[in-house]
């Protein structure tokens, strides 16, 4: 079985840099497995005009910054990039961390991003298909590229759709983030769906590592209600989500010290 992982996405709104430096400064220290951020160009919610940071660019300091944990965004929009650059970019990344790089991967969905910035936003259908096509343009590049990664960097996908998302995870990625569900029920028809595509692709579901999000003060029903089942299921990375103005990710201390109980008695 997979150990449970616990990662922390510093959602990149709402405060100074040396906040968000100190944060990650503190999962490392605290002992977090991932630090992630998102990959947006305005806050998500709060006041819609607020401070906020570049993913990519962040996280190459975030590699020079820590020595243990692994880094990523969680997701890259596969629609700012061309997808050559974005291997180069993450194969760069992975060279200052020392081979640390999570290569998170989604189609885009906030609209404001693409229209203040220029991008076409298209449709849900256009944007899948042209990350179904970047993927294995990514993947070529990784190999191409001199010097090559430390590590080939995991993909990571996100999404929970049944027919062309969950494809991909099977196709494509050694992870999958399934957002943040309300309910461990509602990931039952989405595992569904991905053990059909892993069986359709010929691959192990066993071989990707699933993840997804939950609210770090509600460590209490997710024990008495959600973990069972979902560990159950197979899920095994966690992500607390912690906004600005100050990160403070030392509220995920309970999970740090769960994942660790239920690790050592694997």
């Amino acid at each position: 079985m997979r150990p449970i992982r616990i990662a922390a996405q510093l959602h990149p709104q709402h405060g100074d840099y040396a906040a968000i430096r100190n944060a990650v400064t503190a999962t490392e220290e605290l002992g977090y497995d991932i630090v992630y951020n998102w990959d947006h160009f305005y806050p998500l919610y709060g006041p819609a005009d607020g401070a906020h940071f570049e993913a990519w660019t962040m996280l190459a300091a975030w590699a020079e910054q820590t020595s243990r944990i692994e880094i990523g965004p969680l997701v890259t929009c596969n629609s700012y990039r061309n997808p050559q650059l974005l291997a180069d970019m993450a194969r760069t990344v992975d060279h200052i961390s020392g081979g640390r790089v999570i290569l998170g991967m989604g189609s885009g969905w906030f609209q404001r991003d693409y229209d203040e910035y220029g991008y076409e936003f298209g449709t849900a259908g256009s944007r899948l298909r042209d990350l179904g096509a970047a993927l294995p343009v990514i993947e070529r590049r990784l190999d191409l590229l001199n010097p090559p990664p430390l590590r080939r960097p995991p993909i990571v996908i996100g999404g929970t759709g049944e027919k062309v998302t969950l494809r991909l995870v099977a196709k494509h990625a050694q992870g999958w983030h399934a957002m943040f569900p309300d309910r461990a029920e509602q990931m039952e028809p989405k595992v569904a769906a991905l053990r059909h595509w892993c069986a359709e692709e010929g691959r192990d579901p066993a071989d990707i590592e699933w993840g997804l999000g939950v609210e770090p003060n509600d460590i209490s029903r997710f024990l008495d209600v959600e973990a069972p089942q979902l560990l159950a299921m197979g899920f095994t990375q966690f992500t607390l989500g912690f906004n600005g103005p100050d990160w403070d990710v030392s509220a995920g201390a309970e999970w740090l010290a769960w994942r660790d109980q239920v690790n050592a008695g694997r």
